[in-house]
This record gives C-alpha cells, structure tokens and sequence, in this order.
C-alpha cells in the first residue's frame, strides 16, 4: 500500500522555512518523506499519537532532534504534512 503525501501552501512555507534554517537536516527530511509513503509505520520514523491540544495529530522524526506532526487520513491513506522543526517547535 502506498501512501499520498498531501503538501498545504502553510506547510510548504513552514518547510522551506526550515530547510533554510537547517540545511544540513535536508537529506534526512527528505528520506523521512519518502519512508512516510511506502510506510508510515517504519521503526526508524517512531510514529506516533500525539496527546493534549494536538491529539488529533502523529508525530514522526527527521533525526532526534527534528519532528513532523501530521494527519494520518487512514481511509483514503493520505499524509497531510501539518509542521515540521525541533522537537520544541512542533509540539
């Protein structure tokens, strides 16, 4: 099963914003996006639920320092990318 990454005008923004910022992070977030659509349930991305004001909303990792929270849309099994940065930034 392949999963559809769904990019919003604010994440791309938020996206470049954080590549400008940490372009040394750019080869792992890319391979992170690539991994979320052939399997979003891979061990090294450490999906997970997010509790509180964002429970609506997982959590995957570049590395240990940076996150993507996104919507899983399980039914139609589409990504829609919400925030990517440090881990403090996202959550």
């Amino acid at each position: 099963m392949t999963w559809q990454l769904i990019f919003t005008e604010q994440y791309n923004r938020k996206a470049a914003k954080f590549i400008k910022q940490n372009p040394k992070a750019l080869a792992q977030y890319t391979k992170a996006l690539e991994m979320l659509t052939v399997n979003p349930h891979h061990p090294s991305l450490r999906l997970h639920s997010l509790k509180g004001k964002l429970a609506s909303l997982h959590s995957v990792s570049i590395n240990l320092k940076y996150r993507i929270t996104l919507e899983l849309i399980i039914t139609e099994n589409e990504i829609i990318p919400i925030n990517v940065g440090d881990h403090d930034e996202v959550y």
